[in-house]
């Protein structure tokens, strides 16, 4: 079977998927933000059994991938398809195909909305014991700066999840003061909408498994809240990290001048160069 025809089993399988829970999803979507302030919703089940399995026995291991490490967040990412087996490109721009984004449109509302064939900040992501991610707001544009971020899709893979392993999904209110959990449990789609208050993060992993994800963003030039503004990835530390919260507003503030100063920012962007996706 070629890539063509096996991502569009995907894009089919997803799209059913979907339109069958899409009236709950779309209920679920704008209730949410009642609880911190952040709408979001999760598809169970959203593959076959047999297909969510295959995609996590390929997942590449943590050698195989880039390592983040700082105070903000400790995990391993890549976008280095080419690599690995072809089902990982193939779920991760399934989930971008324009089918599924009118689809995902009609259930969060959002309109207008992109894919990302860069995966600024999307791809692969893995985490082992100890690793975490800190609460943070996403940056606001892709790599031009010319397209808002409007919703982030998470994709968990890793089998037997329960929440007690930590590596869950927590959203927090515009203070970071309060949050609610949602567990990565394997085969559900999370997608949550970005925006300057949706503060979100990772709990640290608890057990020597791994939390593996396939993550995408979707864009739009219309600002998702009606007026233009920027900010890069800002971080800040969990209620109880008091220094931390200090030091990662200092941080952010420093980061966000030098962006504004260099617009291009200053290191080199961690994006998918390959055309044909």
């Amino acid at each position: 079977m070629t890539e063509e025809m096996n991502r569009e089993k995907l894009v089919s399988l997803i799209l059913s998927k979907l339109s069958s829970k899409k009236e709950e999803l779309k209920r679920d979507f704008q209730e949410s933000i009642h609880e911190v302030g952040v709408r979001y919703c999760f598809l169970e089940n959203l593959l076959p059994e047999e297909i969510a399995n295959r995609i996590q026995t390929v997942f590449p291991k943590k050698h195989e991938m880039r390592l983040m490490d700082s105070f903000r967040e400790k995990k391993y990412t890549s976008k280095n398809f080419d690599q690995f087996d072809p089902i990982l490109k193939d779920i991760t721009f399934a989930i971008q195909d324009k089918r599924v984004i009118q689809l995902v449109e009609e259930i969060t509302g959002i309109i207008a909305q992109r894919p990302d064939p860069s995966l600024y900040a999307g791809g692969l992501s893995l985490m082992v014991k100890g690793n975490f991610l800190n609460p943070h707001i996403d940056n606001s544009h892709e790599m031009t700066r010319t397209m808002y971020r409007t919703l982030n899709l998470l994709y968990y893979v890793n089998p037997n999840w329960s929440l007690e392993k930590g590596g869950n999904l927590e959203l927090w209110d515009p203070r970071v003061k309060r949050s609610v959990t949602v567990e990565s449990k394997f085969n559900r789609l999370v997608m949550m909408e970005t925006n300057p208050w949706s503060w979100h993060s990772v709990s640290p992993i608890k057990v020597n498994e791994n939390r593996i994800c396939v993550s995408n963003y979707y864009f739009s030039e219309i600002s998702p809240i009606g007026k233009e503004y920027f900010n890069v990835t800002s971080f800040n530390g969990r209620p109880e990290q008091k220094l931390r919260r200090l030091y990662s507003s200092v941080d952010n503030m420093l980061r966000n001048f030098l962006r504004l100063m260099k617009r291009d920012g200053l290191g080199k962007k961690d994006v998918y160069q390959n055309s044909k996706v």
